[in-house]
């Protein structure tokens, strides 16, 4: 994915670029990865912003980010429904369970008590923390919160999640003269972004029982 970013970025000709970035492929990658949480979609959106940081085109960020921030919303909502469908079937689905086997049971307890306090407000926290969109989604799934209201409430997660990492890559960009050098930092810090966190709970939590 760094190399395909990379390659991307050196690319001398705006139009080129912006045909090499592909929005359609940001937009099915972001899709494909909201949809099955394996893929790091904020990476991409990270080396895709600092690529469009670097474009002549003043439209090239705000693309971006309306590329991102849609596809997420549309992965969200797919993958919620798919959810319900599950939560009223008689044998459940492969789907939901999928998911339960997903969310740390720590994590999901915690997202059902804030969606309890907070409503559907939660979900735009839960976009934003590493490894926190699951436990949230499950939660509002086994509460079964109507779609209407779920995504009302992923409009303004999706916003921000798309802003927030967007936000990494024009840091990325604007740290180099050269596209690639920003390409390679903005990925790098959304990998640990999104890595790091779970490291450490995990490290913690192994760590628990043997301390006490």
């Amino acid at each position: 994915m760094i190399h395909y970013l990379a390659e991307t970025a050196s690319s001398s000709n705006a139009q080129s670029t912006q045909q090499a970035v592909g929005y359609p492929t940001l937009f099915l990658l972001v899709v494909l990865g909201s949809l099955v949480p394996v893929i790091p979609t904020g990476a991409l959106v990270s080396g895709a912003a600092v690529v469009a940081f670097h474009q002549t085109s003043p439209f090239a960020l705000a693309l971006v980010f309306a590329v991102a921030a849609l596809a997420a919303f549309l992965g969200d909502v797919g993958l919620y429904w798919l959810g319900l469908r599950g939560v009223h079937s008689k044998n459940g689905s492969r789907l939901l369970h999928r998911l339960q086997n997903r969310a740390d049971p720590e994590h999901l307890a915690t997202a059902q008590r804030q969606l309890d306090e907070h409503g559907v407000a939660v979900l735009v926290l839960s976009r934003l923390i590493p490894a926190g969109r699951i436990p949230v989604m499950l939660a509002c799934l086994l509460g079964e919160l109507p779609l209407r209201r779920f995504v009302r409430g992923d409009i303004a997660a999706c916003l921000a999640w798309a802003a927030a990492y967007q936000l990494i890559g024009i840091v990325g960009g604007s740290l180099f003269p050269e596209p690639w050098q920003g390409v390679a930092l903005a990925v790098g810090i959304a990998f640990l972004v999104a890595v790091v966190p779970q490291v450490w709970r995990r490290a913690h939590r192994k760590a628990g029982p043997a301390d006490g």
